[in-house]
């Protein structure tokens, strides 16, 4: 079976930059990564297919020959590419798990236990429109993981105790050749910790950690916005290794509203006026997030007019003022007529026709439009 193109296994472009390959590494190794996928092969494999493709691609010379002859171009055993430059990609290697997991990494990583910041957790949040506009105070419930009060944290069913990894010697890394280079890396086995427990607690089953829920309190501020996120530094998963907790994200999502439409700081509503009030003007009334507001429809309004309530939105986070309120005003149409009220509408028209006047302005103007479009 062929093997698939490193700028394929990357997702790459053939013309990508050095950067754009890095950043696509950075993102394919913290995924697949054994230390971040304990037991899954699939994920190991993949994790191989990603860092050879960017041993050659973060190379300039292998690059060049890859793009000229291929694989075999970069195959050691077919005699083509140099192993010049292999410490500058042991550097880009070390550099990025440095970036990744806070750790010097690549040839120049000393031997010995490594400690992994620990993962990130988010949760999801569903507040009103009012509370993200006002600012609001709740409760979560968000997983907690406490020492183990059998092991007291070793791992280890009491009694007996860790012993050295049989793979690394207690190093916690081990160095793997492939063709002229060798890298040294995490141990699979005991990622990193340079430890294995043969007798595992039976209460922990052998994390020294035990899972439980904590209460946190959150504050989401006023002005805050659909998709916007809150940091809760250290509320994450425990790291490895002693390793720096992770951290909480708070996912704010609004629920939507029964009046009003958000864009941005900005709000929208769609209010229904009377015929009357229309054609003959007058004052209304309505709505806002604090409180009502009146505003005077002028004589003759027609449907789907907006008008503008200035500071009448949302005060954002980064805004020193707040947004305004744009009302969408729809004339609605008398049903259910008595027949008095019927007559009394023929009557109405029939002024208006025997007058002469120009009562429709928009009428008038689309059989214009229409006239000159059959002209």
């Amino acid at each position: 079976m062929a093997k698939q193109d490193y700028y394929d296994v990357l997702s790459v472009a053939k013309n990508a930059s050095d950067n754009d390959i890095k950043k696509a590494y950075r993102k394919l190794a913290m995924k697949y990564h054994p230390d971040r996928n304990p037991g899954n092969k699939g994920a190991e494999e993949r994790f191989k297919e990603v860092k050879e493709a960017y041993e050659i691609l973060s190379d300039t010379q292998k690059r060049a020959a890859y793009d000229q002859y291929g694989r075999s171009g970069v195959d050691p055993n077919m005699g083509v590419a140099s192993a010049q430059g292999f410490g500058g990609f042991s550097d880009a290697f070390g550099d990025i798990f440095g970036d990744i997991f806070g750790q010097a990494g690549g040839g120049s990583r000393r031997a010995g236990t490594q400690s992994y910041h620990g993962a990130d957790l988010r949760y999801s949040m569903e507040i009103s429109l009012e509370q993200a506009a006002h600012g609001y105070s709740t409760q979560i419930r968000v997983p907690n993981w406490t020492s183990c009060q059998v092991c007291y944290g070793a791992g280890a069913k009491p009694g007996t105790k860790p012993e050295a990894c049989p793979t690394c010697h207690g190093q916690g890394q081990v160095r793997v050749s492939q063709g002229f280079f060798s890298i040294q890396q995490t141990c699979s086995k005991c990622h990193g910790i340079g430890t294995h427990i043969p007798d595992p607690c039976t209460y922990c089953h052998g994390d020294g950690k035990i899972k439980e829920t904590k209460t946190l309190e959150v504050k989401i501020p006023a002005g805050i916005d659909d998709g916007m996120r809150i940091r809760s530094s250290g509320n994450g998963e425990p790291g490895i290794n002693n390793g720096p907790n992770g951290d909480l994200y708070v996912e704010i999502h609004i629920k939507p509203h029964t009046v009003f439409e958000r864009d941005g700081n900005d709000l929208h509503c769609q209010m229904p006026i009377a015929f009357t009030t229309a054609v003959l003007g007058g004052e209304i009334e309505v709505p806002t997030l604090s409180g009502k507001a009146c505003f005077t429809v002028p004589e003759g309004t027609q449907s789907s007019k907006t008008f503008c309530l200035r500071g009448k939105g949302i005060k954002g986070l980064r805004s020193s003022l707040p947004g305004d309120l744009y009302v969408h005003v729809q004339v609605e149409t008398p049903v259910k007529l008595t027949d008095t009220q019927r007559d009394l509408l023929r009557q109405f028209e029939k002024s208006l026709v025997e007058g002469g006047a120009r009562h429709s302005p928009q009428s008038k103007s689309w059989f214009d439009r229409v006239k000159s479009f059959f002209e």
